[in-house]
C-alpha cells in the first residue's frame, strides 16, 4: 500500500503534467520488475521502489527556480523535496529516507555506482528515456555497454530494442 499511496502523492506533486507522471510510473514498474528478478532483499526493493517513484521530483522545483531542469539540477533540488514528502510516511525509516534521497541525488550520475538499487534505477530510467527521447540504436548500444550491468536490465533492453548481443 505504501507504493500506491506514494504514487498518488507524486501524481499530486506533478499535477497537470501527465507526461512526467507517465514517466515515473514506467520507471517504477521497470525498476520493480528488475529488482524482483535480480533477487533484491525486501528493504533494498522498498528503497528502490520509493526512489523510482520519486526520482524526478527535482524537475518542477528546478524549472521554477532556474527556468530549466537538466540532470544536475534535478539531482541538486530533488532530495530536499523528497525528504519533505517522505515525512508523511511513518513506515519509511530515516535510514531508508537517506538512501532514497541519495539515489534521487545521483540518478543522472553514471560513475561510482554503489549498490544494486542505484544500478537498477539507472537502468530503469534509461529503458524509459531511450524510448521517450527517441534515441538511436547506436546511442542505446553505447549506453548498454557503459552502464547496464544487471542480467534482467540487459535482457529487457535487448528485447525492447531488438539489439544484437
Amino acid at each position: 500500500m505504501l507504493n500506491e499511496k506514494l504514487i498518488i502523492k507524486m501524481t499530486e506533486f506533478d499535477k497537470g503534467d501527465p507526461r512526467r507522471i507517465q514517466h515515473f510510473i514506467k520507471v517504477y514498474e521497470y525498476a520493480h520488475v528488475i529488482g524482483k528478478l535480480e533477487g533484491l532483499d525486501e528493504q533494498t526493493q522498498k528503497i528502490l521502489d520509493i526512489a523510482a517513484i520519486m526520482h524526478d521530483i527535482g524537475i518542477r522545483p528546478s524549472e521554477e527556480k532556474y527556468g530549466k531542469c537538466n540532470g544536475k539540477l534535478q539531482e541538486q533540488e530533488g532530495p530536499a523535496y523528497a525528504r519533505k514528502m517522505l515525512q508523511d510516511f511513518p513506515k519509511i525509516t530515516e535510514e531508508e529516507t537517506e538512501r532514497v534521497c541519495y539515489l534521487i541525488g545521483h540518478h543522472h550520475t553514471y560513475t561510482d555506482v554503489d549498490g544494486k538499487d542505484y544500478q537498477i534505477l539507472l537502468e530503469a530510467d534509461f529503458l524509459v528515456n531511450a524510448y521517450e527521447d527517441g534515441m538511436s540504436k547506436d546511442s542505446i548500444y553505447t549506453f548498454r555497454s557503459h552502464v547496464f550491468k544487471t542480467k534482467t536490465g540487459i535482457e529487457l533492453l535487448n528485447t525492447m530494442y531488438d539489439l544484437a548481443h
